[in-house]
């Protein structure tokens, strides 16, 4: 017999107790609830790799996370796939993924099949023969009755082999099928985008392999062809076919890792990734935070703009009387000036550390607003940009519910350094606004061991004593000019190679709250420089 165990509601903060985020879960629209489905996952600190099998609901309503703890689950794993399907109630079904051990003395590829009853919340494995062999990275989507799974990549102590194969499971009959579509079909890759059109034409774009070009050497391709998988429907048989594509618009560039969702009007989104070039003995990425829209009906890729928020309308309209400005400008004189506007910026220093800062834009005064009247009402529909966004990522979780992107966590890197995000964003694809912030990055929370942390530190602490006394005489200070977020104002035309020397020790004390007392001064003055250009190019 099964039992529900009761979840435990998290309200704005990130999804586990040690609150550091991770990536390559599954994020899953609920198929009858207003809820998402979150399970598995990674985290890696720089010496050890954390596997997850956690599950969590999150509300869209209520914005609240819990923890769902359901006996026999899936073991812990990661780069696995998870499609939701409305039979039975509604069921999450689950294949495949990887696993490593913390000290990496481990890994393997999983082969197994699971299915969530969301019904009745019970986990179910599903052990039907003639499936895909172990393997991560591949993808899945549900077709009519049907779950069809296609490429990936298996990973041994001495070889890799990545695959193009495709697999089809029966909702009806539990049982798996080899597909053999004809035609020229996508080259081995893992990490493509694969989603169903409408009319139930599957689309596979991009992707990632890898071949061994001399020993102990690899070199990476970045796939950025497209393929339709049909099928025609027979009596006896359904037969399949491959056929290349070449879409028009605005493409996505190069990439790996990038995150994709169903949207509304039959299209599929693409969201960041990073893209590597690659040399023999190391790897430097450019990680992206764009979106793009791939419309199977037309055949054509486009480019997400934001619009920005709605400005509100103009109170005043040409061919008024005196008499009612009048009126309407003493009316706005008793309600009081607006309140500020505040701004959030997340910024990324050079070595990759990430801070959050907040900038509150001051009400211009009624002289100000009366002078630029005449351009408001000409610009009266005219949005204004985007306040904040998600920062470049890769490996997100991504999930669309009611026409709401919802993206969560992510990683990006930094020369040898990778931070796990524990962030939160949604934004309306009807209307392409702006990003709203769920659950703000906590820099906090990032954490990355290295042999030589522990030394750095006890030198630290020895040096550290005698800032005690300067620390306490400017903590005052920095709590005024901290007040509400406001910061030293850039002066009229003034260059950021003046604004920065004239403000520096103020964005030194905002970087050492951030980062705490425990950060390198090296790497705070990095962060204070980030911050005050990210100010400088906001304000002017």
């Amino acid at each position: 017999m099964w039992r529900q165990c009761l979840g435990e509601t998290l309200l704005g903060l990130s999804l586990s107790s040690q609150e550091k985020g991770w990536l390559n879960a599954s994020l899953s629209p609920h198929p009858e609830k207003d809820e998402l489905i979150l399970f598995g996952g990674e985290y890696f600190n720089g010496q050890k790799t954390f596997l997850y099998n956690e599950l969590y609901f999150y509300n869209t309503r209520k914005n609240t996370w819990t923890k769902v703890e359901i006996p026999n689950p899936p073991p812990r794993r990661c780069a696995h796939q998870a499609v939701v399907v409305p039979q039975g109630g509604g069921q999450l079904w689950l294949f495949g993924g990887e696993f490593a051990s913390p000290d990496g003395e481990q890994f393997y590829h999983y082969k197994d099949l699971w299915v969530l009853h969301l019904a009745t919340r019970t986990w179910e494995q599903i052990k039907a023969p003639g499936g895909p062999s172990g393997r991560s990275g591949h993808r899945m989507v549900p077709w009519k009755k049907q779950l069809i799974v296609f490429g990936g990549f298996h990973e041994s102590t001495r070889d890799y082999i990545y695959y193009n194969d495709v697999y089809a499971f029966s909702l009806d009959t539990y049982q798996w099928t080899r597909l053999s579509p004809s035609g020229m079909g996508p080259t081995p890759r893992s990490g493509c985008q694969m989603s169903v059109s409408s009319e139930g034409t599957i689309i596979i774009y991009g992707g990632y392999s890898k071949q061994r070009v001399k020993k102990d050497v690899d070199k990476g391709t970045l796939h950025c062809d497209m393929f339709l998988l049909k099928c025609e429907e027979a009596k006896e048989e359904d037969k399949w076919t491959w056929t290349r594509t070449n879409p028009s618009g605005v493409k996505p560039p190069p990439r790996s890792g990038f995150s994709v969702a169903a949207a509304p009007g039959g299209r599929t989104l693409l969201f960041g990734g990073v893209c590597d070039e690659e040399e023999e003995e190391s790897i430097e990425g450019d990680f992206f935070n764009d979106l793009y829209f791939y419309d199977v009906a037309k055949n054509r890729w486009g480019a997400g703009q934001l619009k920005g928020p709605k400005s509100e309308k103009r109170k005043r309209r040409r061919g008024k009387t005196a008499e009612q400005n009048s009126v309407e400008k003493q009316e706005g004189e008793e309600k009081g000036p607006q309140e500020p506007r505040e701004v959030i910026r997340e910024v990324l220093a050079e070595d990759g550390t990430v801070v959050t800062i907040k900038q509150v834009l001051p009400t211009p005064g009624p002289s100000s607003r009366a002078d630029s009247e005449s351009e408001e009402e000409e610009a009266q529909d005219e949005a204004i940009g985007p306040l904040v966004e998600p920062c470049p990522r890769s490996n997100a979780m991504l999930a669309v519910k009611q026409g709401l992107l919802y993206v969560y966590g992510g990683m990006f890197e930094a020369g040898d350094r990778q931070f796990t995000l524990n962030d939160f964003y949604c934004l309306d694809l009807h209307k392409m606004d702006e990003w709203k912030v769920l659950v703000e990055m906590d820099p906090k929370t990032q954490e990355w061991l290295e042999e030589s942390d522990s030394e750095d530190e006890e030198v630290e602490g020895a040096e550290g004593g005698e800032e005690e006394e300067e620390d306490e005489e400017t903590e005052e200070e920095s709590e005024e000019d901290e007040e509400g977020g406001r910061h030293p104002a850039v002066e009229p035309r003034e260059e950021y190679a003046h604004y920065l020397p004239r403000t520096e020790e103020h964005w030194v004390r905002v970087a050492r709250d951030n980062m705490g007392p425990d950060a390198k001064d090296k790497k705070v003055i990095k962060v204070a420089h980030a911050m005050a250009k990210a100010f400088y190019e906001d304000s002017v």
